[in-house]
């Protein structure tokens, strides 16, 4: 009787794990469907090129050109998530810049609208900038702030503790949380860098056009609620 018992007990237990399994999974939303860029729009300086010119899918993989200047851009607004993001810089190519622009509001001015970023610049992927006004703060001794830039003005930013980066070719995995006015950024499972006092408002998600050949694999969203 006691051997039933625990045994009642066990399969209760994986049927509470499997379900909540299943309940993770279902609120996990796949912004790159691995097929085509469909829930995407896009900016680019030069008016004149499309977006077929920058951005295209090969073997489930979402090549970005690097050139010239803009971001694809979610057509659906978040507020409060989880973003997972993949990516790395092909082997034999100059490793270049990009990033992951969140939270995106208003027009942009140039290249980059107002939004904060998950660095993706080859060896500084971790650092968090903050650009056009978007407010931010962090720790005192990795707080950056760059004033008077040509193109992107005055910005603020939060350095990350340390490289975690893969070797060029190899694939790096982000993870990004954006809940409430608080950020928090992990590459290849080390937390590297935490940034408060963000603008909180939904917006949309980008992922840059910055002088690179970059390329993505998953960019998957699970959405929060901020306590």
């Amino acid at each position: 009787m006691r051997k039933l018992g625990t045994l009642l007990v066990a399969v209760v237990v994986l049927s509470i794990v499997g379900a909540a399994q299943a309940e993770d999974q279902k609120a996990a939303k796949a912004l790159f469907n691995g097929k085509n860029l469909d829930g995407w729009s896009y900016h680019l300086v030069d008016p004149n090129v499309k977006m077929e010119d920058v951005w295209r899918v090969e073997d489930g993989v979402l090549i970005c050109k690097g050139a010239p200047l803009g971001y694809l851009v979610t057509k659906e607004a978040f507020k409060d998530f989880c973003l997972v993001v993949e990516w790395r810089w092909p082997a034999g190519k100059e490793a270049g810049n990009s990033g992951v622009l969140l939270r995106i509001s208003g027009e942009p001015i140039g290249f980059m609208p107002r939004c904060v970023e998950a660095q993706l610049k080859h060896g500084s992927a971790g650092d968090i900038w903050a650009f056009r006004g978007f407010s931010l703060t962090g720790p005192a001794d990795r707080l950056r702030k760059i004033e008077n830039h040509k193109e992107l003005g005055t910005f603020v930013g939060v350095g990350k503790s340390k490289n975690a980066e893969k070797e060029q070719g190899e694939w790096n995995q982000y993870v990004i949380k954006l809940v409430g006015d608080t950020m928090t950024v992990e590459v290849n499972g080390e937390r590297l860098s935490e940034a408060s006092g963000l603008d909180v408002a939904a917006g949309p998600i980008g992922l840059q056009s910055e002088g690179g050949e970059i390329h993505f694999r998953k960019v998957e969203l699970i959405p929060l609620e901020a306590n």
